[in-house]
């Protein structure tokens, strides 16, 4: 199956108005190598993670909530959100939808359209996973769904 992708075209008034651009889902791996930086780095600035946090990559930096990258310092969160920009591609051209390139420094001209641009590869992630996450817990059994009697260590 291809990765995910979407294509954002900046509404906002200013400088990139109309800009186009072509987002595309890294590889799962990818994708689980940032998710657990992440978290690494929220428990390093000794924000709350929830423990068993690192087994669920990105469906579990979403279920704790993407606001709590906010709380890190600069340095530990800077790169990881300026690592989401390997994610956009730009379409220089209106007229030739088909033709993107890997950006340059002078294609976005506005500090929100970077931060939406960040934003919305988040979201590419984050909503598979969590779709993915959600059917991962549907197909385990509850507690009340465990036979009694069912050996699953030994006495000691």
């Amino acid at each position: 199956m291809a990765r995910k992708t979407e294509t954002y075209t900046v509404t906002d008034e200013g400088r990139d108005k109309d800009k186009t651009f072509l987002l595309t889902e890294w590889p799962a791996s990818k994708a689980e190598a940032w998710a657990i930086r992440a978290l690494l780095a929220l428990g390093a600035a000794k924000v709350d993670v929830p423990e068993g946090i690192l087994d669920g990559g990105m469906s579990k930096l979403a279920e704790i909530g993407l606001k709590k990258l906010f709380a890190l310092p600069y340095s530990a969160a800077g790169p990881l959100f300026d690592e989401l920009m390997e994610c956009v591609q730009v379409t220089p051209d209106p007229k030739r939808p088909q033709v993107k390139r890997a950006l340059v420094e002078t294609d976005i001209e506005e500090v929100r359209t970077r931060l939406a641009l960040k934003w919305e590869v988040l979201k590419l992630h984050i909503d598979f996973s969590i779709a993915d996450g959600l059917s991962n817990l549907a197909a385990k059994p509850s507690a009340e769904e465990k036979r009694p009697g069912t050996k699953t260590s030994h006495k000691q």
